[in-house]
C-alpha cells in the first residue's frame, strides 16, 4: 500500500505543477515550497532544539497557536519550526512572532520526510486536528520522536474505521497521545483499540478568550460608531452582503451603522459592493490618518467597509451584533467564536453542521440561523429593537466559550510531565 501511496503523491506533484500554471494559489503552492528546505537550513542548526508544529491552515494554526506561545514561554531557548499545508495559512502567518521557521510542508514523499526530519531534528511533533500524512508519520516514528495530536476530532465516515482504512489506521500508531474535542472522537479511537486519548476540548476557545484580555481599542472605529447602535458583518461573500445591502438600502434606521469586513477584498468586488449600497459609505482605504486629515469625518458615514485583513477580531469587540458570513458556501460559517467571546448574538447562513461550536451556540440561542434576506432583516429589527433580548443572547455565547476553555493546559500539563 506504502508503494502504491508513494506512486499517487509522485503523479500528484506532477500534476500540480501543470495545474499552476493556471491557477494562481496552486502556483503558491508549488513556488513556495522550492524555498521550504533552505529555509529550514538556513533557520536551524545541528544544535538546536526543536518542536516542529503542523497546521493544514489559517484555522488550524488559531488552534495551535495558544500552545505555540505558551511553549516559547515555558521554554524561550527551544526553536519552533510551524509548517502549513496551504497558502491561506502560510501567506497569512509568514511572519509569525513566535515560530523561529515558518514554512510550507513539503508533499508527503518518503525522501521529502526523511530530509525534513534530518534538518530538523524535533524532539517533539504536534499536528493540529487534521493532517495525517502517512510518509511523515512513518518517519517519526522511525525515529521515536514524540507525535501529539491536539484539538483532534474524529468521524465515523473517515477511513481509520472502516474497512479499508488499516494502511491510515497503521499511521495512526505514530502519535504518543491524543487530545481530542468530544466525546465521540474519543470513542471512536477506542473502537480500533487507541486508547491513549483524552478529551480536552478546543484550544481555539482559550485563543479567543485570551483576546478580551488584550488590548482591543481601535480609534478610528469608536470615531465611526459614534456611540451609535452598529452591526459587524465578518468574513461575508456575496450571497451574504446581498441580504445585508438589502437590508441596509431598505429597512435599516439612520441610528444603525453597519461595518462589513469582506472575505475576500477584491479591489473590483469591494468597489462593486460600495456602489450597491445607498447610504453613506466609505471603505478602509479611504479613510483619513486622522480626523484632521482629509477633511472627512468618519462619524457622518453609516456603512463602513474595511477593505484590509487582520483587525476584524479586535472590531468585533464594538459590536451589538455580529452577522459570520460563509453560510451560503459550500465550505460553511466562518468562525463565529471572536465574536461569541465578546459577548455578542451572532446571525449565520444555514451550512454550518460541520462545526460543533456552531452547533452548540445554535442550541443555546446564542447564534441565530437565517435561510433569505427576509429572515436577516427580521432578526436585525427585532435586535435592534428588543436590547433585553439582544443582551441575554450575547451573555449566552459569552457564557459558552468560557465554560469551554482549558484545552490549553490540559495539553501542557502533558508536555511538561
Amino acid at each position: 500500500m506504502y508503494f502504491l501511496y508513494n506512486i499517487l503523491i509522485l503523479v500528484a506533484g506532477f500534476v500540480l505543477k501543470i495545474a499552476a500554471l493556471f491557477n494562481k494559489k496552486i502556483q503558491l503552492f508549488i513556488d513556495g515550497r522550492k524555498q521550504t528546505f533552505f529555509e529550514l537550513q538556513q533557520g536551524i542548526s545541528e544544535t538546536d532544539e526543536v518542536i516542529w508544529i503542523h497546521c493544514a491552515s489559517l484555522g488550524e494554526f488559531e488552534q495551535g497557536r495558544p500552545i505555540i506561545e505558551k511553549l516559547k514561554q515555558k521554554f524561550p531557548n527551544k526553536k519552533v519550526v510551524l509548517t502549513f499545508f496551504s497558502p491561506s495559512g502560510y501567506e497569512v502567518r509568514k511572519n509569525y512572532e513566535y515560530a523561529d521557521v515558518v514554512c510550507y510542508l513539503p508533499l508527503d514523499s518518503a525522501q521529502n520526510a526523511k530530509r525534513f526530519l534530518e534538518i530538523v531534528h524535533p524532539s517533539m511533533a504536534i499536528f493540529v486536528k487534521y493532517e495525517f500524512w502517512p510518509n511523515f508519520l512513518k518517519e517519526l516514528k522511525k525515529n521515536n520522536i514524540e507525535t501529539l495530536l491536539i484539538s483532534g476530532i474524529f468521524r465515523k465516515s473517515q477511513p481509520f474505521f472502516n474497512w479499508y482504512g488499516g494502511f491510515m489506521r497503521n499511521s495512526l500508531t505514530t502519535f504518543a497521545h491524543f487530545f481530542v474535542q468530544d466525546d465521540n472522537s474519543k470513542q471512536l479511537l477506542n473502537s480500533i483499540n487507541f486508547n491513549h486519548v483524552t478529551v480536552s476540548g478546543d484550544t481555539r476557545f482559550d485563543r479567543v478568550f485570551e483576546i478580551t484580555q488584550q488590548n482591543n481599542k481601535l480609534p478610528f472605529i469608536e470615531e465611526f460608531i459614534n456611540d451609535k447602535y452598529t452591526v459587524v458583518a465578518g468574513s461575508t461573500w456575496k450571497e451574504d452582503e446581498t441580504m445585508l445591502v438589502d437590508y441596509i438600502n431598505n429597512k435599516a434606521s439612520e441610528n444603525e451603522k453597519f461595518i462589513i469586513a469582506p472575505h475576500n477584498i477584491n479591489g473590483s468586488e469591494i468597489a462593486d459592493l460600495k456602489k450597491s449600497i445607498s447610504k453613506k459609505v466609505i471603505l478602509f482605504s479611504e479613510k483619513p490618518m486622522d480626523s484632521a486629515q482629509g477633511g472627512k469625518n468618519l462619524a457622518d458615514y453609516q456603512i463602513f467597509i474595511i477593505d484590509t485583513v487582520g483587525i476584524l477580531t479586535k472590531i468585533y469587540s464594538y459590536a451589538n451584533v455580529a452577522y459570520v458570513g460563509g453560510g451560503f458556501t459550500k465550505t460553511g460559517v466562518h468562525n463565529v467564536l471572536e465574536p461569541a467571546t465578546f459577548g455578542i448574538p451572532i446571525l449565520i447562513g444555514p451550512n454550518y453542521h460541520k462545526f460543533n461550536e456552531v452547533i452548540d451556540l445554535v442550541k443555546n440561542r446564542a447564534c441565530f440561523v437565517v435561510d433569505d434576506s427576509n429572515e436577516l432583516s427580521l432578526h436585525l429589527g427585532e435586535f435592534f429593537h428588543l436590547n433585553e433580548m439582544r443582551t441575554e443572547a450575547g451573555k449566552r455565547a459569552k457564557k459558552y466559550v468560557v465554560a469551554k476553555t482549558g484545552a490549553t493546559l490540559k495539553i501542557l500539563n502533558y508536555i511538561e510531565r
